[in-house]
């Protein structure tokens, strides 16, 4: 899981996903020669912080965004909030401006008001993110961040044995999107690709705990195409690997900029389940983990 440690430790909320970029180019260009097939690897003008790596003749498309939720300085000791972060009192926020890395804590006030402490006003427009604390055991790890690093280090699994596919890293997703959307047109154009899988980090609710497998989500507050999500789940239930239905009223994903797309795509969004969402102490569970990579990896050469 030292991979996963790292990328949770990054530095990259939803506008400024340039650290994680420039980490996942760095580990790509490293690791690509020993992946069983090499990418063509895409990123930089015209994909913004985004990146696409296409392998053989791909049929279907991983989708999993690279930002993170977090705060933005605005004036004084205020903070707005970047996407939807859980506001604790105590909370420790790290961050950095032009005079220096940053440590500070999050207070909230009785109307919900957000403001941090600190001994001197930050330099505003300055981000400030979840620190991290990284805990493992035998069962589980827990971090800040796990959404979405881990569907991101799935998705780095995937590509070492894959053959045919993209994989796309996306941006925004936290914070209202944008990025899928000139994704996916670049994608279908040049490849006529159509399908997607969302490579991303559900909840655990009373119908979806922890340790029963990888999620496979029915509905959230899109509804994709059941033909596609039937086919999703026979697959799944003929690989023997753990797997939990979900359906859910609310929640979205970067599915939301293909399902709204003037392309034909399908899309399934199939990933972990976490506790503690959208705090610093996400939690999941390793043997769900290792269901998510491996039906990622029969979704991929079967679909």
């Amino acid at each position: 899981m030292k991979l996963l440690k790292e990328m949770c430790a990054i530095h990259a909320p939803s506008g400024n996903e340039v650290p994680m970029t420039e980490f996942l180019l760095k580990y790509i260009n490293k690791h690509k020669k020993k992946w069983k097939n090499k990418p063509e690897i895409f990123s930089g003008e015209g994909f913004q912080d985004c990146i696409v790596m296409v392998f053989g003749k791909p049929r279907t498309a991983i989708f999993a965004h690279i930002d993170s939720i977090g705060f933005t300085v605005r004036y004084g000791h205020q903070l707005v909030k970047i996407g939807g972060p859980r506001t604790v009192n105590g909370f420790q926020l790290v961050g950095k401006d032009n005079k220096g890395k940053v440590e500070c804590e999050l207070a909230v006030d009785n109307e919900n008001n957000l403001t941090y402490k600190y001994k001197r006003e930050l330099e505003r427009g300055s981000e400030l993110t979840f620190k991290p604390d990284w805990r493992e055991t035998k069962e589980y790890v827990q971090c800040c961040y796990m959404d979405n690093r881990l569907g991101v280090w799935s998705a780095l699994k995937v590509a070492e044995t894959l053959k045919d596919g993209i994989i796309v890293f996306s941006c925004w997703e936290e914070h209202g999107g944008g990025s899928v959307s000139f994704l996916q047109k670049f994608i279908y154009n040049k490849y006529k690709v159509k399908q997607a899988l969302i490579s991303d980090i559900t909840w655990v609710t009373e119908g979806v705990p922890h340790g029963k497998g990888v999620v496979i989500s029915m509905r959230d507050s899109l509804v994709p195409r059941r033909s596609y999500v039937n086919k999703i789940i026979e697959i799944a239930k003929k690989s023997k690997v753990p797997y939990q239905l979900e359906v859910e009223g609310s929640g979205g994903s970067d599915a939301k900029e293909l399902q709204m797309s003037e392309n034909p795509w399908e899309w399934c969004f199939v990933g972990a389940p976490e506790d503690n969402v959208h705090t610093p102490d996400e939690k999941v569970f390793k043997s769900d983990i290792d269901a998510m990579v491996k039906l990622y990896k029969v979704l991929m050469e079967k679909l």
